[in-house]
């Protein structure tokens, strides 16, 4: 290999989560892509035999599409970087910020952009202070509608919007199922868009915003993973001043958490043309019904070109 033509790449996908069947077929579709540019890669599952593995065969690059903790918390980064192999995406530091939705939050907030009103309970608090005393300062401070989601996790799953106050305590039980800590925050009415970050060495910028609308009304993980669940548009159907609001408030949490390579960042523009920002993904699915495959077609960008040119800046980011 040349200073930066990797030849070889370890694509890493499946794992334990609840997401697993997602990362198999974003993996597959990263390896078919990859595979197409005349670059050799294999397909593994992380499991005890992966380290050893990766430090006798050494591939040029890894490429993880692992979803959940796992992931995306910086754990496995953390370890790639020990092993001093180079890899695609976020560093282990930067990951770690991503995947804690409320510190993702106030940095982005203290960098300038929007982000609705939230407070994150944890489940000690919550079996301590008595849930109904905390259900009913909550009330008091965080009227409905709300959205009660995870404080660390993916692919929306334990999230729940709350419309009505009676929803609340099963809101909170389902979302305490997948996270020990659960972020109530504030719901912003408006257009659900999806801002993928693109660098691969000119500097990070946005790709077109994808409009996400839900058949339910709600981007679930059903919404998300099977076809015809929802309707998405790309571009958003945004007027201009709005799709600049979002592409720059995309950018600006990318850099601000310090990711790189590619990024998905989650908004929600409302009627005055503000871009509220929701959640970062360090590692956004791959499939076929994917947001950022489709930015990257709509911007007429060819696939297995990008994701080879992720794996050179990755090797380049390394040295």
């Amino acid at each position: 290999m040349s200073a930066s033509h990797p030849s070889t790449v370890t694509v890493l996908a499946g794992g334990i989560s609840h997401e697993r069947d997602v990362s198999l077929r974003s993996g597959r579709r990263v390896l078919d892509a990859l595979s197409a540019q005349g670059l050799s890669v294999e397909l593994r599952d992380p499991d005890a035999s992966l380290l050893a593995h990766l430090r006798e065969n050494r591939p040029d690059v890894v490429w993880p599409v692992l979803h959940g903790a796992s992931g995306e918390d910086g754990a496995l980064r953390g370890l790639l970087e020990a092993l001093d192999v180079p890899y695609v995406g976020s560093t282990a530091a930067a990951a770690r910020l991503a995947w804690d939705k409320p510190t993702a939050k106030e940095l982005a907030r203290r960098s300038g952009v929007a982000t609705p009103r939230s407070i994150t309970l944890s489940h000690d608090s919550f079996r301590e202070l008595g849930a109904a005393g905390v259900l009913d300062s909550l009330r008091d401070e965080h009227p409905v509608p709300l959205v009660v989601k995870p404080a660390r996790g993916g692919s929306a799953q334990g999230v729940t919007v709350v419309d009505d106050e009676e929803m609340l305590p099963r809101a909170m039980v389902d979302a305490y199922t997948y996270c020990s800590d659960v972020l109530v925050e504030q719901k912003i009415v408006g257009t659900e868009v999806a801002v993928g970050v693109l660098d691969t060495g000119d500097g990070p910028r946005a790709l077109p915003a994808v409009e996400i609308v839900p058949r339910s009304g709600v981007y679930g993980f059903e919404a998300r993973y099977n076809a015809g669940e929802t309707t998405f548009y790309t571009p958003a159907r945004l007027d201009d001043d709005a799709a600049r609001a979002a592409a720059e408030a995309a950018v600006t949490v990318h850099e601000t958490l310090g990711l790189r390579h590619l990024s998905r960042v989650d908004l929600m523009i409302d009627a005055a043309g503000t871009a509220w920002f929701l959640e970062v993904n360090v590692l956004p699915g791959l499939t076929e019904t994917s947001l950022v495959p489709m930015a990257l077609d709509a911007a007429g960008f060819e696939l297995g070109l990008v994701y080879a040119a992720l794996a050179e800046k990755a090797v380049r980011d390394h040295h």
